[in-house]
């Protein structure tokens, strides 16, 4: 198991992955290289990050890959409210699971951040 595996805010986004994934799968077909591409994108953008900064030989490296990360959520955040508005495909589960990234990211990264 790597380090970043044990990281509760990576399991997480993992999850937040998946849901995105599903969610991709209810756009129309002509949402296929639009919204459904930049959702799935974005929300891997969370994960990779987290695992990519685990990797990082400083805490500052490692919290900026966590802010990248946070970036990502915000987008995929935004995507998700998009997509409730225009095809009104309820999306309350997976912005519930970006809130409870978004508490866990900032924790983190106030964690490891150096002063």
């Amino acid at each position: 198991m790597y380090n970043f595996e044990k990281l509760l805010v990576w399991q997480e986004a993992m999850k937040l992955s998946e849901m995105a994934y599903e969610i991709a799968k209810k756009l129309p077909v002509e949402e296929k290289f639009a919204l459904s591409d930049q959702l799935r994108r974005a929300s891997t953008s969370v994960c990779l990050n987290i695992a990519e900064g685990s990797g990082s030989k400083s805490r500052k490296f490692f919290a900026s890959f966590i802010e990248i990360s946070i970036k990502s959520l915000y987008e995929t955040i935004t995507i998700f409210k998009l997509i409730e508005r225009i095809y009104k495909v309820n999306c309350t589960k997976e912005l519930e699971q970006c809130d409870l990234i978004n508490k866990l990211a900032h924790g983190l990264l106030n964690s490891i951040k150096p002063d």
